[in-house]
């Protein structure tokens, strides 16, 4: 095999360890009352790194492989590790929050908020840079954040729920979920920012 394909070999088996653990987790959150939001647009993402996994392979496989993207490439997996160790049991491809626990402030958490996308939008254009794709690095990267965009959205609804949830001792109404977009939702949002504005004050 070319060192393109020993490249996308790698990442695919990463993928498929990545969603094991993330199933998992996924498990152990909903068995203690953890709460989906956003789940319509999830086939979206799987979708979209399945079709560049697979146009990383049809297009990069004989390829060889620039030495300063791979270096930044390494520097991104050990981020990715860096995130998901932070994140603990609390780490899967979904957004699942808990109702009653405290967002996680370790690690990179502490600068960033959604330090894990982070990762993902350099990765999504470094891989196809380093087997000198750049027209395909910038579709997949123009189409990977116009679905980031949308999903931090859905998370930091997620975020500012559980700041609700906590705030109201764990118990909030069912209307409020709506897996996000009810109107009841909406208000409960913006009365946890404004709890959350004059907390930090």
């Amino acid at each position: 095999m070319g060192e393109g394909a020993w490249l996308v070999a790698f990442l695919v088996v990463q993928r498929l360890a990545e969603l094991a653990l993330a199933q998992w987790n996924t498990a152990r959150l909903r068995a203690a009352g953890g709460i989906e939001f956003g789940a319509a647009h999830y086939p979206l993402l799987v979708a979209l790194h399945l079709l560049w996994l697979f146009g990383l392979w049809m297009l990069g496989h004989d390829r060889a492989i620039d030495p300063l993207w791979l270096a930044v490439f390494v520097l991104l997996q050990a981020a990715r590790l860096w995130v998901i160790a932070s994140l603990g049991r609390r780490w899967t491809t979904r957004v699942i929050v808990l109702p009653g626990a405290a967002p996680v402030a370790r690690g990179p958490y502490r600068w960033l908020r959604h330090p894990n996308y982070v990762v993902v939008v350099l990765e999504i254009a470094v891989v196809p840079l380093a087997l000198g794709l750049p027209l395909f690095a910038l579709v997949f990267s123009l189409a990977n954040t116009t679905l980031l965009a949308y999903r931090i959205r859905v998370e930091n609804q997620a975020l500012a729920w559980a700041a609700l949830a906590t705030s109201n001792g764990g118990s909030v109404k069912a209307g409020t979920v709506a897996n996000g977009y009810a109107s009841s939702f909406a208000k409960s949002v913006r009365t946890a920012k404004n709890d959350l504005r004059h907390t930090n004050r």
